[in-house]
């Protein structure tokens, strides 16, 4: 397979595919916070070695839209912000709806550049033929877009996500009916408590949406059970 690092839209986007894949399904995976661009690159091989009729596929990680070295994070990047330190106190006193209230202020920017740089790596393909997905606050946008979306994508696959915008997430998930999404959560996640990932897999159930929902005994992170459950869901 083949990586090349481009221009789609307003976002750099890494793409990994075999020669003349142009038709192939996209699988498009966005970043966590504070994360390279770059970040979930190996999961295309990881993929490929689970599921080798992926080889076919063609995978897109683009990178967030904000630069964080002004607050350290020199190479990190970011969909929207985030203030961490309030989220932290939130999770300490046993809060996880931070993110649930409404849109967080520059999401819906970040979802219009995300949508244009899937739209443009699409070429002839419908959105029936793109999976959308990512971890942490990539799996966030994943999410919101594919919600958002006039015809639903072909699935999502969510790596620790939490509940974001219930009220608008709520109201389109109704139109969501049948579509396959994979959530993967720690139950000991630090950053992102767990109960905001139940939250969202029972009002995503609630709608109809596909939930096959994987918690784990561990933490922030992508387990290689997850990795497997993806690959089985790419792969069908």
């Amino acid at each position: 397979m083949k990586r090349i690092s481009t221009r789609s839209g307003e976002l750099d986007v890494t793409i990994v595919s075999a020669a003349g894949n142009t038709g192939s399904t996209l699988v498009v995976f966005c970043h966590g916070f504070g994360a390279p661009g770059t970040d979930l690159v190996p999961f295309a091989g990881e993929f490929v070695a689970l599921a080798p009729g992926l080889a076919a596929a063609t995978f897109a990680f683009p990178a967030g839209p904000i630069d964080l070295s002004s607050i350290g994070l020199y190479g990190g990047r970011a969909w929207f912000p985030i203030d961490m330190q309030a989220l932290d106190l939130a999770n300490r006193a046993g809060r996880s709806d931070v993110l649930a209230a409404a849109e967080p202020p520059g999401m819906g920017a970040a979802r219009k550049k995300l949508r244009a740089a899937v739209e443009a790596l699409m070429g002839d393909r419908p959105w029936s033929r793109v999976v959308l997905g990512g971890f942490s606050q990539g799996a966030m946008m994943a999410i919101d877009l594919a919600l958002r979306l006039e015809e639903a994508p072909a699935a999502v696959i969510a790596f620790s996500p939490t509940l974001v915008d219930r009220p608008s997430w709520e109201r389109a998930a109704t139109l969501r009916k049948g579509l396959r999404v994979l959530i993967t959560h720690g139950r000991q996640d630090p950053l992102l408590p767990i109960r905001g990932t139940e939250a969202l897999v029972a009002m995503l159930s609630a709608a109809g949406v596909a939930v096959d929902y994987l918690p784990f005994e561990g933490g922030h992170t992508i387990p290689f059970e997850a990795l497997e459950r993806a690959a089985k869901l790419l792969d069908h």
